[in-house]
């Protein structure tokens, strides 16, 4: 993985990055996106979302026994302290290289412990014309874990989806931007909030995006 550019304001040089991870090659992820479930949790069946749990021990990825997600309602006011279950992600991609490429690109960056935990949230957000797709419907907020990580695998006839980091809800965004394939957006989740805008269809056809986030702690309880 290369550090391509650093866009942080000076003021805050270590505590967000983004980077363009090299070592994975998006075409591969890009089939199991097509075959996700519904999130029930969300009004208006344009999300789609998959979550597992791992840890990294030397250089192999243990995936944990699967569970319920749950976040505080403080950090997530429109789902929190709801016991959320979702599929776990298909165990075809677990296997990927570039799967592991991922995880270990975030936890290298990090520079998490052996034992600590990590989430994979598979999210698809779905639009057209005439219903936007909204990939933040919490709107500005924290997950309240340590450490997030954003990973764009697509963008298909889409306008909007553009990433923001907030120090305090009540200023302007100190970071604004679309993540393009195969960047990843890491977060010190304890100093910003975040958000990501609405998308809509470019033209006539339904439009997509793709991303994986990643967290750890993972947020997820047996």
């Amino acid at each position: 993985m290369q550090n391509v550019r650093e866009v942080t304001e000076l003021e805050y040089p270590f505590l967000f990055t983004l980077r363009k991870v090299n070592s994975i090659k998006l075409e591969g992820f890009k089939p199991f996106f097509n075959d996700m479930p519904v999130d029930p949790y969300i009004k208006g069946n344009y999300r789609y979302r998959r979550i597992s749990r791992f840890s990294v021990t030397g250089d192999q990825l243990i995936k944990l026994p699967h569970g319920y997600l749950i976040q505080s309602k403080k950090y997530n006011p429109l789902v929190g302290d709801i016991k959320r279950e979702f599929a776990e992600l298909d165990d075809a991609m677990i296997e990927l290289e570039i799967f592991k490429n991922l995880v270990f690109a975030f936890t290298d960056s990090c520079k998490l412990h052996p034992q600590a935990e990590i989430g994979v949230h598979q999210i698809r957000t779905s639009c057209s014309l005439d219903n936007s797709g909204n990939p933040a419907p919490e709107g500005i907020h924290r997950d309240g874990v340590d450490f997030l990580g954003i990973f764009s695998v697509d963008r298909d006839n889409i306008l909007g989806g553009e990433t923001h980091l907030y120090t305090s809800k009540e200023k302007k965004p100190i970071f604004s931007q679309v993540l393009n394939p195969g960047e990843l957006l890491l977060v010190n989740d304890h100093e910003f909030s975040h958000f990501t805008t609405p998308i809509k269809s470019e033209i006539d056809a339904q439009g997509t995006r793709d991303v994986f986030v990643l967290t750890s702690p993972s947020l997820v309880f047996d």
